[in-house]
């Protein structure tokens, strides 16, 4: 078997740009929380599969909040890395950004 080299944090981690889309809406216009989680969740594997080196799953959720709305055409900038590494699992935090036209991210 294969020894695994010990991998930094920064190793691991990911970011993703999405748009937000007319079916990313909720009845009031802004984007879906649940597709937030979605994209929030996605990321969250990406970053951890890659430090584990294989398949992983979400176990817990432990904070998530809703910040400010997105709109349709608001761009969503997600950044995931790893917080901390035990035994038989491992923390990933994801932060969100809105990007605006001038490339400036605000949380």
């Amino acid at each position: 078997m294969n020894e695994l080299k010990p991998k930094r944090p920064e190793d691991s981690a990911s970011e993703e740009i999405q748009i937000v889309l007319s079916q990313h809406l909720n009845g009031y216009d802004r984007l879906f929380g649940g597709q937030l989680a979605a994209w929030i969740d996605i990321l969250a594997g990406v970053v951890a599969r890659r430090h584990a080196n294989c398949n992983v799953t979400t176990a817990c959720i432990d904070n998530l909040r809703f910040r400010k709305a997105a709109h349709v055409n608001d761009i969503v900038v997600l950044r995931g890395r790893i917080t901390h590494v035990g035994h038989t699992s491992m923390e990933v935090r994801v932060d969100t950004y809105m990007e605006g036209y001038d490339g400036v991210r605000k949380p």
